[in-house]
Formats: C-alpha cells, structure tokens, sequence
C-alpha cells in the first residue's frame, strides 16, 4: 500500500487462505474511496459451453468438476434442473437421501472455511497449522468434523470428492442401513464439539462493530432449514428457480473474470450463511437457538465478521439433521426413477455452502443440451464483499497500511469467495 497526503492505494496481489486467486485493489483520495476492484484473475473454465451437444444425463458429474470442495452443491442443482425439465416428480425418500448427502457437503466446507481459512486471522495467525500449537484442542475438532463431513458423502456418494453414486432420478444404489448407522457415533461427537467450538469462538474472538444493510437473498422452506430445495427469497418478494432471471440481472466489470448478479433494482445481495440465517432462524432446533443467545449472536445478525459463528451454526444443525435422518433412513429400490428426456427448459436451485446455486439447461427432443447456464454464490457476494471494504476503508481511513491490507483480507474472507466457481467469460471487448 502507498500513500501521500491526500491518497491512499492498497493492492493486494494475492489473497491468502481464500478459495482460488484473485487480488484487491482500493484506491482513496481525501478519505473517500474512488475505487474498489476485488479482482478475479483466475482464468475461465468455459464449463457453460462445455455442456452444450451433450446428453442430458452429463451435466451433473460434468458440473461437479467445478468444485472440489462443493461437487455435492453442484449435483443437485444440475439434477433439479434436468428433472425440471423432464417433469419427473421425485419421491421424498430421495430427496431425503439428498438432503443427507448435502449435510456432509456443508459439514466438510464450512469446518473448511472456519478453522482452515477465517479463524486464523481473527488470533493473529497465519495458518490452522500455525495456531494448532496453541490451540490443539480446538484444532482436533476442526479436524475431527471435516472428516465427519467427508466420510458421510463416502458412503452415499462412493467417495470424498466427487461423489459417482448421484445420478438423475436418485442414486445408483441406496446405502444399506448399518453402513449409514455406523456413523451416528462419530456424527453425535462431531455435533458435540461443532457446539464447543461456537462456544469458544463466540466467547473468545474480538468482532468489530461493524454493521451493514445488506438485500438477503436465499431460500426459504416452510418445514426445514433449507439446504437441497425451496423457494427464492429476495427483499419481500419470493419466487420459484424458473423467476430467476426475471428478478436478477447480469453484470461484468472490466477488471474481473467473474459475473456479477444483482437485484432488477441494481442493488447488491448478500447469499450464503447471514441470508439464510436471516430468512430461516425460526427453522433453527431450541437447544441451537439456546446456544447462540449463550453467546449473544443477534438475530437478525448484520455484521460480517459474526458469519463465522452462522457457520459453526449451520455446522451444527447440518450434524443434528444428519443424525435424525440417518435413524429415520430405510433403503428403497429402485434408487432411480427412470424417465425420459423432453425438450424443455428446466431450473435448479440449492443453497451452496456460500449461498444459492442456480442451474438452468434448455433440452432438445433427443435429450442434448442446447443452452446452459451456471450461477453460484459468489456472482451474489462479489459486489457486497466491495460495499464492505468501502466502508470499512473509509470508517478506517486513519488506521495504518498494515492493519488495513489484513482486515481487508479478512472482510473477503468473510466471505470466503469460491473464486474458481465464479470464473465465466462473456464477451471480449476491444478499446
């Protein structure tokens, strides 16, 4: 960072501990700040245009590849949308299973995200390896629920990453009963320290005071916390997967590879973890309600910095969902519901760990796919994560050029941007 009497300049070239690469660049003149560019530099994947002449039932394991750390996010959503579009109705076993699946996803990403990539930098540390030698207790249970998280997409999915068993119409073969009830021992004590470690962090970490007004936009279900399915939610107006782009409109910048999407009003959303938080707290069980006043999280909660501690919540519910369906669980056959194509457009939609993921596939009568397009979290949270660095810039334009380029970083890792899932390209245009 440079600066002279009436300008300031932080460039970060590099974001650390964020999924993918991207940089940040604020320039300030006078206390005001006249540019901010959260740069996503990663190249494009062209994933959307990859789908395009291929069969119908490709998608979702194509889609997967996307991202190692949410292949499950990107499975349903693709498999929603092409059973749209075919018009098969899906039994609630399956969705249930689903569901299940999804719980290891979010257990998995979101120990991930708390103690690999954001909790370091609240202590001072530059790395989880680093503060494990003053906290391995904690450390051990970070450990201990990622690999929860993992070892149940195994044994629904066939493996850690990139689950195979996830087909459209429902899976290739339903888990047997023991297989799934001999996790309920290590799911229960992953629960447990998911409830000590939102303890710990809500009672130990220094959270600055900072509060913004943000458009929430996420899903919302009458009788669950919503994960695999619902109904979009957006400022007071809710609206199904197909109304999507009718209430969200496309933007690029010149200076960053990933889209960005905004409400028809071209204000900012927020998705993720605070949206559904925000838009789902009364689906929270009583004993987790009870634990978050224990450590005085506000509902609704405005402050970025607090999502840590939304996460540790979601953890906890997605071990406690996780529990009741596997005692509830009974095998079925067939695992699928067979059906054929239909050329139609379908629309999926499921909440990511960092937020919604809308999938939509236009379908010829022979079943290939003639258009396709890909929305994920970070296409939400991009624009929201540079209206918090202009405030905190500007609300903070006193501090020293060291501690603001590390709470900068942290405020992106508030939101933990998956960068690579973000990367599209559009146009090229020539100046």
């Amino acid at each position: 960072m440079k600066k002279t009497e009436s300008q300031k300049i932080l460039s970060v070239s590099a974001l650390a501990r964020v999924e993918g690469e991207g940089g940040l660049f604020i320039k300030m003149n006078n206390g005001k700040v006249t540019s901010c560019e959260l740069k996503i530099f990663e190249a494009p994947r062209f994933f959307e245009s990859l789908l395009i002449g291929r069969n119908f039932h490709e998608p979702p394991d194509i889609t997967s590849r996307i991202c190692g750390i949410c292949p499950v996010a990107y499975l349903i959503s693709s498999i929603a949308a092409i059973e749209d579009a075919c018009q098969v109705q899906i039994p609630e076993y399956i969705w249930n299973l689903r569901r299940l699946l999804y719980c290891g996803e979010w257990i998995e990403s979101h120990s991930l995200h708390v103690f690999f990539l954001h909790a370091p930098g609240f202590l001072g540390y530059p790395s989880l390896m680093e503060m494990a030698k003053d906290y391995p207790k904690e450390a051990a249970w970070a450990l201990q629920m990622k690999k929860a998280g993992n070892t149940l997409i195994q044994k629904i999915g066939g493996r850690e990453i990139h689950p195979v068993n996830v087909r459209i119409g429902g899976f290739y073969s339903s888990p047997k009963k023991l297989e799934l009830r001999s996790l309920l021992d290590t799911l229960k004590r992953g629960l447990d320290h998911s409830l000590l470690a939102l303890q710990w962090i809500g009672l130990k970490f220094n959270f600055p005071d900072f509060k913004r007004n943000y458009t929430y936009v996420g899903l919302k279900h009458p009788k669950q916390y919503p994960i695999e399915r619902g109904i979009i939610s957006c400022e007071d107006s809710q609206f199904d997967a197909k109304e999507f782009e009718k209430n969200f409109i496309e933007e690029q910048t010149t200076y960053s590879n990933a889209l960005r999407w905004k409400a028809t009003n071209s204000r900012s959303c927020l998705a993720g973890p605070l949206a559904r938080y925000h838009l789902n707290y009364s689906l929270f069980p009583a004993f987790l309600k009870e634990k978050l006043k224990e450590i005085d999280l506000e509902y609704p909660c405005h402050n970025p910095f607090q999502s840590i501690l939304v996460r540790l919540a979601e953890i906890a519910y997605a071990f406690y969902e996780a529990i009741r369906l596997i005692e509830d669980y009974e095998p079925f056959s067939p695992s699928f519901i067979p059906f054929d194509p239909n050329p139609q457009t379908g629309y999926g939609i499921s909440e990511a760990p960092r937020g919604l993921l809308y999938h939509k596939y236009e379908l010829d009568d022979k079943g290939s796919i003639k258009k396709a397009k890909i929305v994920p979290p970070t296409c939400f949270n991009l624009a929201s994560a540079e209206d918090d660095l202009k405030k905190w810039i500007e609300t903070h334009s006193e501090d020293s050029i060291e501690r603001l380029t590390l709470d900068c970083e942290q405020i992106v890792r508030n939101y933990d941007p998956c960068i690579s899932c973000a990367t599209h390209f559009l146009k090229l245009h020539f100046r």
